[in-house]
Formats: structure tokens, sequence, C-alpha cells
């Protein structure tokens, strides 16, 4: 009998689901609707229905423990809490609560950015570090902070928003309602942004000169640079100069021994690392300056959010067996 442990990441549209042993192996892995809009008892109710299936395709298991990835997930109450793209669910829902009652093993949430950071520590290229910081380059960014080798949720459950630190004096609007958010400037939605105001001060001298908003992707602006598109290459070095001035401030506070970057911006490769890393030691303060490696995460394929909700399940369960 393999024993495992049941990683589940929560998206505004869709919910992975997977069993993952010690070593990092999904055994059986699937995906069903959120259904954002709905009853969030409609949720549950998928969900019970979805892990039964998956068990009997994962073999002889024995589930140890539950992981939830999900937005707006607290910690210490096992809640999510106002979650914007998960209107139909209410103010806040106690899914650890519900689920351990069912599952009857110990159930643990976080939100995705923070899971991510424990995949990476036990799964990835942060294995054996106890100070790093994940930033997750996606729609908006997250970010995971381990110290001493615990995440950091504050007083709270809700520390580690570096997404939201101010970078420009009333800048860009934010979706979190303040203005000059860094997420707004260093994201996928950031980076198109950009595209959008480089084209404007421009003669159009681009391949994506002729692309709208609601078209053009980060991938896009990607594959641009890759074909010798210069506006594109300057999309990218702006967008890192910032990601890198911010990431030496959270230097001069974490001190971190590596700072590990995740998600679709992060695949880009020198185009982001180049500028972020030549930004973040320039403004580095003396003390530091070459002391904090700036890495990408190897964890890869579809299971990856399964894989960071899977380690804070193992975390659990280890905790409560050393107890």
């Amino acid at each position: 009998m393999t024993t495992v442990t049941l990683g589940i990441d929560v998206g505004g549209t869709n919910t992975k689901i997977g069993f993952v042993d010690r070593h990092g192996r999904c055994l059986a892995s699937t995906h069903i609707s959120t259904g954002a809009d709905e009853p969030f008892s409609n949720f549950l109710e998928n969900v019970f229905k979805t892990v039964k299936a998956l068990s009997k395709e994962a073999g002889d298991i024995e589930m140890v423990a539950v992981g939830i990835g999900a937005p707006n997930a607290n910690y210490y109450t096992g809640k999510i809490e106002e979650a914007v793209n998960l209107k139909g669910w209410g103010k806040e829902v106690a899914i650890a609560d519900l689920m351990e009652e069912h599952f009857k093993v110990p159930v643990a949430i976080t939100n995705d950015a923070n899971a991510a950071a424990l995949g990476e520590m036990k799964f990835g290229v942060a294995q054996g570090m106890k100070n790093f910081i994940v930033a997750t380059l996606g729609t908006g960014l997250g970010s995971g902070i381990i110290v001493n080798g615990d995440l950091l949720y504050g007083h709270d459950g809700f520390a580690g928003e570096l997404g939201h630190i101010t970078v420009v004096e009333e800048g860009r609007t934010c979706g979190c309602g303040r203005r000059g958010c860094l997420e707004t400037y260093v994201s996928a939605t950031g980076i198109k942004r950009t595209m959008f105001e480089l084209l404007a001060d421009s003669n159009g001298n681009s391949a994506l000169a002729n692309k709208n908003f609601e078209t053009l992707t980060a991938k896009d602006i990607f594959d641009a640079a890759e074909a010798g598109d210069e506006l594109a290459k300057e999309a990218f070095e702006v967008t890192g100069e910032i990601l890198g001035k911010s990431l030496a401030d959270a230097i001069a506070i974490f001190s971190p021994e590596a700072i590990v970057l995740f998600g679709g911006l992060a695949s880009a490769g020198d185009y982001i690392t180049k500028p972020t890393r030549r930004a973040m030691e320039e403004n580095c303060l003396h003390i530091f300056k070459g002391k904090t490696r700036l890495v990408v995460s190897n964890l890869e394929g579809d299971n990856t959010a399964i894989l960071g909700s899977s380690a804070l399940a193992w975390q659990e369960y280890e905790k409560k067996q050393n107890a």
C-alpha cells in the first residue's frame, strides 16, 4: 500500500485534484469545474464524488492528509474568506473543517502562492533551503515566503502579498482597488499593459502593432521577442527592472538565499531573468549583494499546482507524526 496525500488546487474556473506520494509522484489526477457562481455545497459534493472515483484509479493507497490551495485561503481559520472570483460561495466557507469531517484525515489550506513555495521546498528547486521567496508570475503576482523552514503567515494568515506593494505612486489601477501595485506591472496582464504603452509611444514598428488588448497574450510578446522584435524585448526589460527593484527591497527585509520565479511569465527564461537579476543586484543594499540567487522553478507539467497543495498536506501529516 502506498501512502499518499490529496492535493486540491481551487481556481476560479477549474479545480485540480490528485494523489501524490512522498517523492512527488502524482499517482492519479483530474480536474473538475469549480462552479464559482454556484453554491459551495455543489462544489463539495463534486469533490467527494471525484476523489472516490480517483482513488480507484490510483490503486492500493492510504490517504493520510489533504492539502488545499485556494484564493484567499486562511491557514489559521481553515476558511476561504471573501474570494472575489468565487462569488457564489458567499463571504466565507469553512472548507477545511467540512473536508476533514468527510475524509477523516487532517486537512489544511493556504493560498496558491504559499502552496507553490511549499511545493518548491519539498519537491522542487528549493529542496534543502530554509529561507527563500517564491514569486508566482501569472495573471497576477503572488508570493510565498519561507523563513527558517516555515511558511510566513503573519498574525492573520494573509502575510506575503508582494504583488500588492506600491511600486509606482498613483500608477496603474489594480484589481485590489489600489494604484501602482507590483502585479499591475509584473504579471501576464502587466506585461501586456507595458507592451501597449510602448506601442503607443512608438511608430508601430513591431509585429504586435495590430494586436488588440483582448487577444494579445504574454506568450505573443515572448514569441515576438524570440523573433527579434525590439519592442517586445523592451517590454521584458521594463518588466524585469521593476521586478528586480522590488525583489531588492524584499531581500533587505528577509535576506533569502534564493528567490524562485514560478508561473507562465517565468518560462520566458533570459528575457525576464536577465533584467530582473541585473536590477536586483544593482538595487540591493551593499551587505546583501551577491548573496541571493534568482532561479526559475523546475516543477513542470499539469500537476504542478497539485504538488504544491500536496506538499502542504505532507507538512501537516509530518507535524502530527512528530508531535
